[in-house]
C-alpha cells in the first residue's frame, strides 16, 4: 500500500493532501521538526525530527519507496525520492520526474549561485488558487499511479 510523505515544515497544502489521502484511504506521513498540531483522523501520522537543516529531508529519503508519493518542494530531496521509486511533487502541482529533475538541480544551483553573488533575487512567484488547484488534481492522478505500482 502507498504511503503519502510530506515535507510538511513549509508545506501549504497539507490539507488538500489529508483531503485526497482520505478520499482514497492512504495512509500520510506529515514529516516536520515541530509546530504541526496533531491530527485527529488515524491514517495521518505526524513525525517530528530533531531541529536541523536537513532532518526532515534525511527521515523521508530513507522512508520514501517505489510506490510512495511524496510531498515537496526542496529539488535535492525530491531528486533522492525519485532514486529511490518514489513519485515527487511540488505544493504547485509540479511533478518531479527522473525526465526534468537534472535540469532543476542545475537551475537551483546557479540560482543559489547567482544569489551568493549578488546578482540574484527572488524568483519565485506567490503560491496562488491555480497552483492550489493543479495541486490537487496531479495529487489525485499520482495517487492513482501509486496504487498501481
Amino acid at each position: 500500500m502507498s504511503i503519502i510523505y510530506v515535507d510538511a515544515d513549509a508545506c501549504p497544502v497539507r490539507k488538500e493532501v489529508v483531503k485526497v489521502a482520505e478520499r482514497f484511504g492512504i495512509k500520510t506521513i506529515m514529516v516536520c521538526d515541530g509546530g504541526i498540531r496533531p491530527s485527529r483522523d488515524p491514517m495521518v501520522e505526524i513525525v517530528i525530527v530533531a531541529s536541523g537543516a536537513d532532518a526532515a529531508d534525511d527521515w523521508i529519503a530513507e522512508h520514501a519507496q517505489k510506490g510512495d508519493v511524496v510531498v515537496t518542494g526542496d529539488i535535492p530531496l525530491a531528486a533522492r525520492c525519485l532514486d529511490r521509486g518514489a513519485l515527487v511533487l511540488g505544493s504547485t502541482g509540479k511533478e518531479f520526474t527522473p525526465n526534468n529533475i537534472g535540469m532543476k538541480l542545475s537551475m537551483r544551483d546557479l540560482n543559489q549561485h547567482l544569489r551568493e553573488t549578488g546578482m540574484g533575487g527572488s524568483f519565485n512567484k506567490s503560491f496562488d488558487a491555480q497552483d492550489r488547484s493543479r495541486f490537487l488534481q496531479k495529487l489525485d492522478l499520482l495517487v492513482r499511479q501509486a496504487s498501481s505500482v
